[in-house]
This record gives C-alpha cells, sequence and structure tokens, in this order.
C-alpha cells in the first residue's frame, strides 16, 4: 500500500477509517487520501474506524498574538501621532514647543511600553495557572 493507493480496491470510496499497511500498522485513511495518523495494530481494539485524536486549538496563543499585534499598532499609532505647529503652545518658541512635543510623545511610547511588559507578566501568570490547573 501507498500513498496514493486507497484502502480498498473498487470503484467506491471507502469511508475514513484505519486500515492495515504493509508494516502491520493501522493508518488513517480520510476518505480522500491518507494521513500521518498511525495505531498500534492490536487485536483486541474495540473498533478499527475510531476518528484520531484531534489537534489542541490554540486560543491562548491566538489571544497573546492578538494583544501583541494590538499593542504595536498602538505604539505606531502613538509616536506617528506626533508632529504639528506650534500655534497652541503660548509663549514657548518653535523649538521649545517641539522639544516639549517630542518628550511628550518619548513619554506616552514608553507608558505604552511599560503597559505593554504588566499585560504580557498577567499573561504568563495566567497561562501558568492555567497549566498546572490542567495538568492536576
Amino acid at each position: 500500500m501507498t500513498d496514493t493507493n486507497t484502502p480498498a480496491s473498487g470503484g467506491a470510496k471507502p469511508p475514513a477509517g484505519f486500515y492495515a499497511d504493509e508494516a502491520g500498522r493501522q493508518r488513517w485513511f480520510d476518505g480522500d487520501g491518507w494521513t500521518d495518523h498511525y495505531q498500534s495494530a492490536e487485536p483486541d481494539a474495540p473498533s478499527s474506524r475510531a476518528e484520531p485524536e484531534r489537534k489542541k486549538k490554540r486560543i491562548f496563543l491566538w489571544f497573546f498574538m492578538a494583544v501583541q499585534v494590538l499593542f504595536i499598532v498602538w505604539i505606531i499609532a502613538g509616536a506617528s501621532s506626533s508632529g504639528g505647529d506650534a500655534t497652541d503652545c503660548g509663549s514657548l518658541s518653535q523649538q521649545a514647543c517641539n522639544d516639549a512635543e517630542d518628550i511628550g510623545t518619548g513619554l506616552g511610547v514608553a507608558l505604552i511600553v511599560v503597559f505593554w511588559m504588566i499585560v504580557d507578566f498577567l499573561l504568563a501568570v495566567v497561562y501558568g495557572i492555567y497549566r498546572l490547573a490542567k495538568r492536576n
């Protein structure tokens, strides 16, 4: 049996399930083709048509990645929102107004980064607690 053959010869497609290969192992056929799921060929197996174990959902990973993207967008937006004219600086000179604006932008971005670090730390703690609880 090769990867291109179906488990049974004939015109009709066989249903999805585990089928024996030439090495004596049970290999999963999904109805269209072979997968990389194997199961040992045990004589007392209750059913040779059992579904393979489903892949774990990585919801926390996707949530974590979304938070990271959100913070990156927030930093880019905060850094790019600086700039403008010195019409509302009152009695300050143009140079002093631009310097104050640059310092304010830097402080704002620094605060976002600190907040980002705090959120990542809290996410790591929550994930660690979740993994410990799931293990027991």
